[in-house]
């Protein structure tokens, strides 16, 4: 399979875990509803949604939503652009795979922000109704306007801060507090991947495909006899043997 397909199977592949298990969170969990995953008190399915970044955060101002939306859609067409870059290039698979997760999880997001105020009813704070899917502008928001769709929630352990720590001693902390998605999920480990393994990516093309000067180019040795080797001597002046036979 060709490398840009096997990318663009992976970006696909990404989108569609995504908007499934948001679309079945939007339409079937009540606001705040919460979940265990396998039964576990520290793995949990807790629906939110954020008119913000990854992990919940926000811009507190009149048109933040809107230039955030604008921001990620800029990003992606950029994200785009640099793969069709490095594709041919032909970067490291690697590499490849990394920034494809980056731009699945970016568009992910959009979608939500672009379409589900849309197609969606409101999920209200108080009430258990669960939102249903309306014709396209018959939802809660407008283009551009829609809330990204969080639930996976990971409240591994309270941890006590000490007492001699100035401010926060004393105090009890989280870890780990955010609530995210799958779009948040595959940008987090598109970035770690690439800060974690750039140089072994490229460290194995290199060794897999090792550089081979072209063959047209001439040899330095071929250059370098061609140099050495003696000019040939001019051939004698008849005037000077007919001189030399006179003398005689």
């Amino acid at each position: 399979m060709k490398r840009s397909y096997q990318v663009l199977l992976l970006i696909l592949l990404v989108l569609a875990l995504d908007q499934a298990l948001k679309i079945y969170i939007k339409t079937t969990f009540c606001y705040n509803q919460d979940v265990p995953i396998l039964g576990l008190s520290w793995a949990r399915l807790h629906f939110v949604e954020n008119e913000g970044m990854a992990f919940g955060i926000t811009f507190g101002w009149e048109y933040g939503k809107l230039l955030l939306s604008v921001f990620r859609i800029l990003m992606v067409a950029a994200l785009i652009w640099y793969l069709r870059m490095l594709l041919a290039a032909r970067a490291p698979l690697g590499f490849l795979y990394s920034v494809g997760l980056i731009t699945a999880g970016a568009i992910g997001n959009i979608i939500d922000s672009a379409f589900y105020g849309l197609i969606f009813t409101e999920s209200p704070y108080h009430d258990c109704v669960p939102a249903r899917l309306v014709p396209p502008g018959q939802g809660y928001g407008t283009f551009l306007h829609g809330k990204v769709v969080d639930m996976f929630y990971f409240p591994i352990a309270w941890i006590r801060m000490p007492e001699w720590l100035p401010r926060i001693g004393g105090e009890e902390w989280l870890f780990f507090s955010p609530i995210f998605n799958v779009a948040d999920a595959s940008i987090t480990i598109g970035v770690l991947t690439i800060l974690l393994f750039q140089r072994r990516f490229f460290r194995e093309e290199l060794t897999a495909h090792p550089h081979q000067p072209p063959a047209e180019s001439p040899s330095l040795e071929v250059v370098e006899e061609s140099a050495e080797e003696p000019s040939p001597l001019p051939p004698a002046d008849d005037t000077d043997k007919e001189k030399s036979l006179s003398d005689d």
